[in-house]
């Protein structure tokens, strides 16, 4: 006979084992056939499951770290010797102290009057005060009515057996930090409005406009060329307004192939196509959220998605791609085009209800050509920006060198004067550069002699095929200068539409928009 059964055999000895009654006068608690789940239990299962009960209670009491009983009005009725350790800890010195207190006065952060006040039982949990961190326990008690008539807390480790545990668990919560923190950067805005440099009455009034829909939630539309610090004075239009605390989310539209644009913009339900992530994908509509979505070249979107986009505008809901949930979003969209939207609408090129609804706050950004009285703040901020990131010395410029500058006529704006810039930088060892260092790196070639603040003519350097020395040149740099003239003149050729001159080159608009940051156009 098993341990167990012995001892419930013992509780009522007028039985055999097999549960038949062995003589009369014997007074053992009646039991009724139907509540046994098998015919191998005992006939007096009250009687185990007491037994059970205290059996556990006496494994709990010698396996726990500690233990402690509470009555209905949370005071500690007893602990076990193993929970006296804890005592000093505490800030007791005895038993007498610490039973009879209400364990929410004694022991900090503990949850066991909640247990039973909820009545409901705590299995796993950790607890930290000033006696360490431990892995607790927390069941309430009842009455043969069901009531609750306290609680009984268990302390199943310490800290020195949880170390491992502990360390994992601080790890983890390391680099959920250290990811949220990298996240918390990357959405965050990069400039402010003093971000943009400039004392011209242009620059100025680019500054002023941009406070004042700073402080409005309207749909912003920045107007201007290519390289004129766009995405520069989105940056800091979300920075001044009241949504600064939450994410800035930017999408390019030209960079990103027509198939795809869509789940960028809406996400994917998950398993929506074959090949989909069964969890799906978040959109940038929903990872803006709460933020501002900034929308770059929204010139070059397709028509079949203007019509979701205006209606995301309008009622703030969108439906990811794949799913017929419709998703509410509160979140403000700033876009911005080099492109000519009204002519584009006169062309059915562009839809023009989304034209109103995106333009309710139009910033036309200046090119630098109307704003020559800033170029040689620019150059200096441009210079120490490149200076820090390529670890050279800082280049200032003689007064020759900002004459030719400003007599050119810059179409890639500031980004092309910043490539010229920096090519000078890395070709030259003098810190002083003087307009001869700019030789061969401005369209026109020797535009030095060009009168300060007269417009250059736009064309790409000349290169005579018969000069020998023109043969000797490294071959990338020889094709990276035929590369160059090639892209501007398609521009030119298509009057600065990237979709067309894209085509004509028959090249990817990707891979377009790459070539003009790299040389500045």
């Amino acid at each position: 006979m098993s341990p167990l059964l012995q001892r419930a055999h013992n509780r009522c000895p007028g039985r055999r084992p097999d549960g038949r009654g062995r003589g009369a006068g014997v007074q053992c608690a009646p039991v009724n056939p139907a509540v046994l789940p098998a015919p191998t239990l005992p006939a007096d299962l009250d009687g185990v499951l007491r037994l059970a009960a205290q059996s556990m209670f006496e494994h709990f009491a010698v396996a726990a770290t500690g233990m402690m009983l509470l009555d209905r009005e949370h005071r500690i009725v007893w602990i076990s010797e193993g929970y006296k350790h804890f005592l000093p800890a505490l800030g007791f010195t005895h038993e007498s102290e610490f039973v009879g207190r209400r364990v929410e006065d004694v022991v900090p952060g503990t949850l066991l009057a909640e247990v039973i006040d909820s009545d409901r039982p705590i299995l796993v949990d950790l607890l930290t005060n000033r006696a360490g961190t431990f892995v607790v326990s927390r069941l309430p008690l009842h009455d043969a009515q069901g009531q609750v008539i306290g609680a009984i807390g268990l302390v199943l480790a310490d800290q020195t057996k949880l170390q491992p545990v502990v360390q994992k668990f601080a790890h983890l919560q390391q680099q959920l930090d250290d990811a949220r923190r990298q996240l918390s950067e990357q959405r965050r805005p990069k400039y402010t409005i003093s971000s943009f440099i400039g004392v011209s009455p242009a620059a100025q009034e680019v500054k002023r406009q941009a406070r004042k829909v700073a402080a409005l939630d309207s749909s912003v539309l920045l107007l201007g060329e290519t390289g004129t610090g766009k995405e520069l004075l989105a940056h800091a239009i979300h920075a001044a307004s009241p949504r600064a605390s939450k994410p800035l989310v930017g999408l390019n539209i030209a960079a990103i192939p027509d198939t795809l644009l869509e789940a960028e913009l809406f996400g994917v339900a998950g398993g929506a196509f074959t090949g989909a992530d069964r969890k799906g994908r978040e959109g940038k509509f929903a990872i803006a959220d709460g933020g501002t979505l900034f929308l770059d070249e929204i010139g070059d979107m397709p028509l079949a998605l203007q019509s979701k986009l205006l209606r995301v505008l309008q009622e703030q809901e969108f439906e990811p791609l794949g799913s017929n949930t419709v998703r509410r979003v509160d979140l403000r969209v700033i876009a911005a085009t080099s492109r000519d939207l009204p002519s584009m609408v006169a062309r059915n090129e562009f839809r023009a209800d989304l034209y109103y609804r995106l333009a309710v706050l139009p910033i036309r950004v200046p090119p630098l050509r109307e704003r020559r009285e800033d170029l040689e703040a620019l150059a200096e901020a441009l210079g120490e920006d490149i200076a820090r990131r390529s670890g050279m010395p800082q280049r200032t410029l003689e007064p020759d060198a900002l004459a030719l500058l400003a007599a050119q006529p810059w179409p890639g704006n500031i980004r092309e004067l910043r490539n010229v810039l920096e090519q000078a930088s890395l070709m030259s060892d003098a810190l002083r550069l003087e307009a001869r260092h700019f030789a061969g790196l401005l369209p026109g070639g020797t535009a030095a002699a060009a009168a300060p603040g007269a417009p250059a003519r736009i064309s790409a350097p000349a290169v005579d095929a018969t000069d020998p020395a023109a043969a000797l040149r490294p071959l990338p740099e020889q094709i990276a200068e035929l590369e160059r003239r090639a892209i501007a003149a398609a521009l030119a050729h298509t009057q600065g539409n990237k979709v067309a001159t894209a085509k004509l080159l028959r090249i990817s608009r990707a891979a377009l928009y790459e070539k003009l940051a790299l040389y500045g156009l």
